[in-house]
């Protein structure tokens, strides 16, 4: 009996270790791969750092947003922006504790501005900032803001 208990808690330990440990390292090439697969979706990428108060702010608009157009042709993506160094220190517990659902990243990139200036011209390198792609429309719209839930819904809903 003892032996199953230990078993037991031996799987939950490792299944709670795997739900925490959600957020992936991923280049910027691996993150224009991964939407280019999606013909038919309309990505919403949001770059957002955990020392960002506004980012922070906003995410829970971003989960709804997942949740709320599920059924449709629609990707939340996160990406973090803080250090490689804080994923398993900072980052992790972060997404653990705010019980974040969407696809996750931390960007992997040695200098900001080659991937600022790849994600849009436009870019300041300001946080949050957030990515609208429709690959049906062949659209690519970039904001330089923190939204609002009816804010993003619009935007959404106006690029989809």
């Amino acid at each position: 009996m003892k032996i199953k208990l230990i078993f037991f808690s031996l799987i939950l330990l490792v299944n709670s270790k795997t739900i925490s440990a959600q957020v992936k390292l991923l280049s910027l090439n691996q993150l224009e791969n991964r939407i280019e697969l999606g013909k038919d979706t309309v990505f919403v990428v949001n770059f957002w750092a955990t020392w960002c108060a506004p980012c922070i702010k906003e995410l829970p608009n971003f989960e709804q947003l997942g949740r709320q157009y599920q059924n449709q042709p629609l990707k939340v993506i996160l990406v973090s922006l803080d250090f490689k160094s804080k994923l398993e220190k900072v980052v992790n517990p972060f997404v653990k504790r705010n019980k974040l659902k969407s696809e996750l990243y931390l960007l992997n990139e040695k200098s900001e501005q080659d991937y600022i200036d790849k994600i849009s011209k436009t870019w300041s390198g300001s946080l949050p900032a957030t990515l609208i792609i429709n690959n049906k429309k062949k659209t690519r719209n970039f904001y330089e803001q923190e939204f609002t839930w009816e804010e993003i819904e619009k935007v959404y809903l106006t690029n989809k």
